[in-house]
């Protein structure tokens, strides 16, 4: 009876004890899976460093930690400045198109960083459009002026700031949305202005999104490929591709990736960090109609122009151009290799999406079954592959997968005297591998958000009446979460259609996705001829946008009553 009582306690106090059955194990596999490349990376941190990582070290590795440094601190502040200025100007401030604007400023989300790269390269170079404009308006010739050039560290800053400025605002705009009423109104009758409520009550309240929205963008920015590398940039990603294909060094690649991994997991332990023994959080529970600041003339059009201006700069002008470029390639373009990009990326996008959600559905469905400090963890473990850049996550893969491939080769040529050649790592496997290691977190938070709202005592009332968990799953919910699960099915696409690093260095031979084939007619200066396929990349990604903007503005209670 001692023992019924205690386990009772423990059922009724949420102390769940680990149970190894059929679900506990597959979150643990898929769990150690998903974490294989990371720590395949992360113990190259530990060999012993050959000629080629001391040449390395002697010549450009404090390039590539400078770069990268100086890249991610000024990505920081220009998307702080964004990011942050119009969630509060489109959540507090009554202006002119306030409304529009509050999901158009989202739009540059969508726009891949190595597309408005190149895209910008070709409206400011020396032969492009604004400076033959500017030769023809003043007569001066090569030489006898200055243009800020636009591949260069500078360049790579602007260019990764307007893309990546969203995710700060999306972050920052949920947490004014959600701040209590009685807090703001509060400090307007203490006499405080706008900017000083906002400096003084607002942003303190709001530092743990902006924090948490900081943090992804300089993961993005240490993780980005297309950007830096059509700019000529040296940093620790396109020295990982130099070294492994231009050195010829898996193993020096692989310790450059360690490195790059400690930067990563070293802004990750900073943000838990700023954030320790802090509490956020309201003392009201009045959810109306936050007050709005009704802003009056010059401002008006000052706070109308500061939101409008990075949607301009960030998808308005790129979009543009391609539009154009697109229209005169586009008989070529169409012809030629661009069904079968299609083909070969909608593909991936559509295997690994439907793997991610599968997978997803099974960590957050596991979780949800045995709620246990291991399954948490596991499920943890699996979704950190989203903060790992696509580069070190392609060492990862091909190193254990070419050590599998080369043993099965080895079995079967001496057991069978023939040989299975690269099933793996030469094959489509170890890209969509290294997809699901990447993505399988967008893909998670989604499933465990949806799972969260179908309350607990509804499995528990099922389950009494002798529902198994698989059955419980097929007829309850997985009609509850067909939503959800799209919505997670087609945030991964999206990812997948993008992605570059991981596809160039795991693609197999003669395969290309639109995104390659985009960098590769970029790479060559065939900037028209790679337009087709980024304004498809482009548009695809507005799907998401779209959800991403409707979730926020409906996150408030009350919502209709605040756009």
């Amino acid at each position: 009876m001692a023992s019924l009582n205690a386990a009772a306690r423990a059922v009724g106090t949420g102390r769940h004890l680990w149970r190894p059955d059929g679900w506990a194990l597959g979150v643990g596999l898929v769990s150690l899976l998903m974490a294989l490349p990371i720590l395949v990376v992360a113990s190259y941190a530990l060999h012993p460093g050959n000629e080629v990582w001391a040449h390395l070290v002697d010549t450009v590795l404090v390039d590539y930690i400078t770069n990268s440094l100086l890249l991610a601190a000024g990505v920081g502040v220009g998307t702080l400045t964004i990011g942050v200025g119009t969630a509060w100007l489109t959540v507090m401030c009554e202006f002119p198109f306030r409304r529009n604007l509050a999901w158009l400023v989202l739009l540059p989300m969508a726009m891949p960083a190595y597309i408005i790269a190149y895209t910008y390269t070709g409206i400011l170079e020396f032969a492009g459009p604004v400076q033959d404009t500017l030769r023809a308006w003043t007569g001066w010739q090569h030489g006898d002026y200055w243009f800020p050039p636009v591949r260069s560290l500078g360049g790579a800053i602007v260019m990764l700031t307007l893309v990546l400025y969203p995710y700060i605002y999306l972050l920052a705009r949920a947490a004014f949305i959600e701040q209590c009423v009685c807090v703001l109104e509060v400090a307007r009758t203490l006499g405080l202005g706008p900017f000083a409520v906002f400096r003084r009550v607002a942003l303190p309240l709001a530092r743990p999104a902006i924090v948490t929205g900081l943090t992804l963008v300089l993961m993005e920015t240490l993780a980005d490929f297309g950007t830096v590398k059509y700019f000529g940039v040296s940093t620790f990603t396109t020295g990982i591709f130099r070294t492994w294909f231009g050195l010829g060094d898996q193993a020096a690649a692989a310790q450059l990736s360690a490195v790059l991994l400690a930067f990563v997991f070293s802004l990750i332990l900073l943000e838990r960090w700023s954030r320790r023994q802090r509490s956020y959080h309201h003392t009201g529970h009045a959810y109306q109609a936050l007050p709005t600041y009704h802003l009056q003339g010059a401002r008006r059009y000052g706070a109308t122009a500061a939101c409008a201006l990075p949607v301009l700069l960030g998808f308005a002008i790129p979009a543009g151009q391609l539009a154009v470029w697109s229209w005169q390639t586009a008989p070529a373009q169409l012809s030629g290799p661009f069904p079968q990009l299609v083909a070969n990326t909608v593909t991936l996008a559509g295997i690994t999406s439907v793997l991610a959600v599968a997978l997803a559905l099974l960590l957050g469905y596991g979780r949800r079954l045995r709620r246990g400090a291991l399954v948490r963890a596991a499920v943890r473990i699996a979704g950190l592959g989203y903060a790992v850049p696509g580069t070190v996550i392609a060492v990862g893969v091909i190193i254990p997968l070419a050590w599998l491939d080369n043993t099965i080769d080895g079995l079967s040529r001496d057991y069978l005297g023939l040989s299975t050649g690269l099933i793996l790592s030469g094959t489509l496997v170890a890209l969509v591998f290294a997809y699901l290691v990447r993505f399988l977190a967008v893909s998670l938070q989604t499933v465990e958000a949806a799972l969260t709202k179908v309350s607990i005592h509804v499995d528990d009332t099922a389950r009494s009446l002798g529902a198994t968990p698989m059955r419980l799953l097929r007829r309850l919910h997985l009609p509850l979460l067909r939503g959800s699960l799209f919505t997670a099915g087609l945030l991964v696409f999206v990812d997948v259609l993008k992605e570059l690093p991981a596809t160039m260095i795991l693609r197999p031979f003669d395969f290309n996705t639109l995104a390659v084939r985009t960098f590769e007619l970029a790479s060559d200066e065939q900037l028209a001829a790679a337009a087709p396929a980024a304004l498809a990349i482009a548009l695809t990604g507005i799907g998401p946008v779209v959800l991403l903007s409707r979730s926020i503005a409906h996150s408030r209670p009350g919502h209709r009553k605040h756009a």
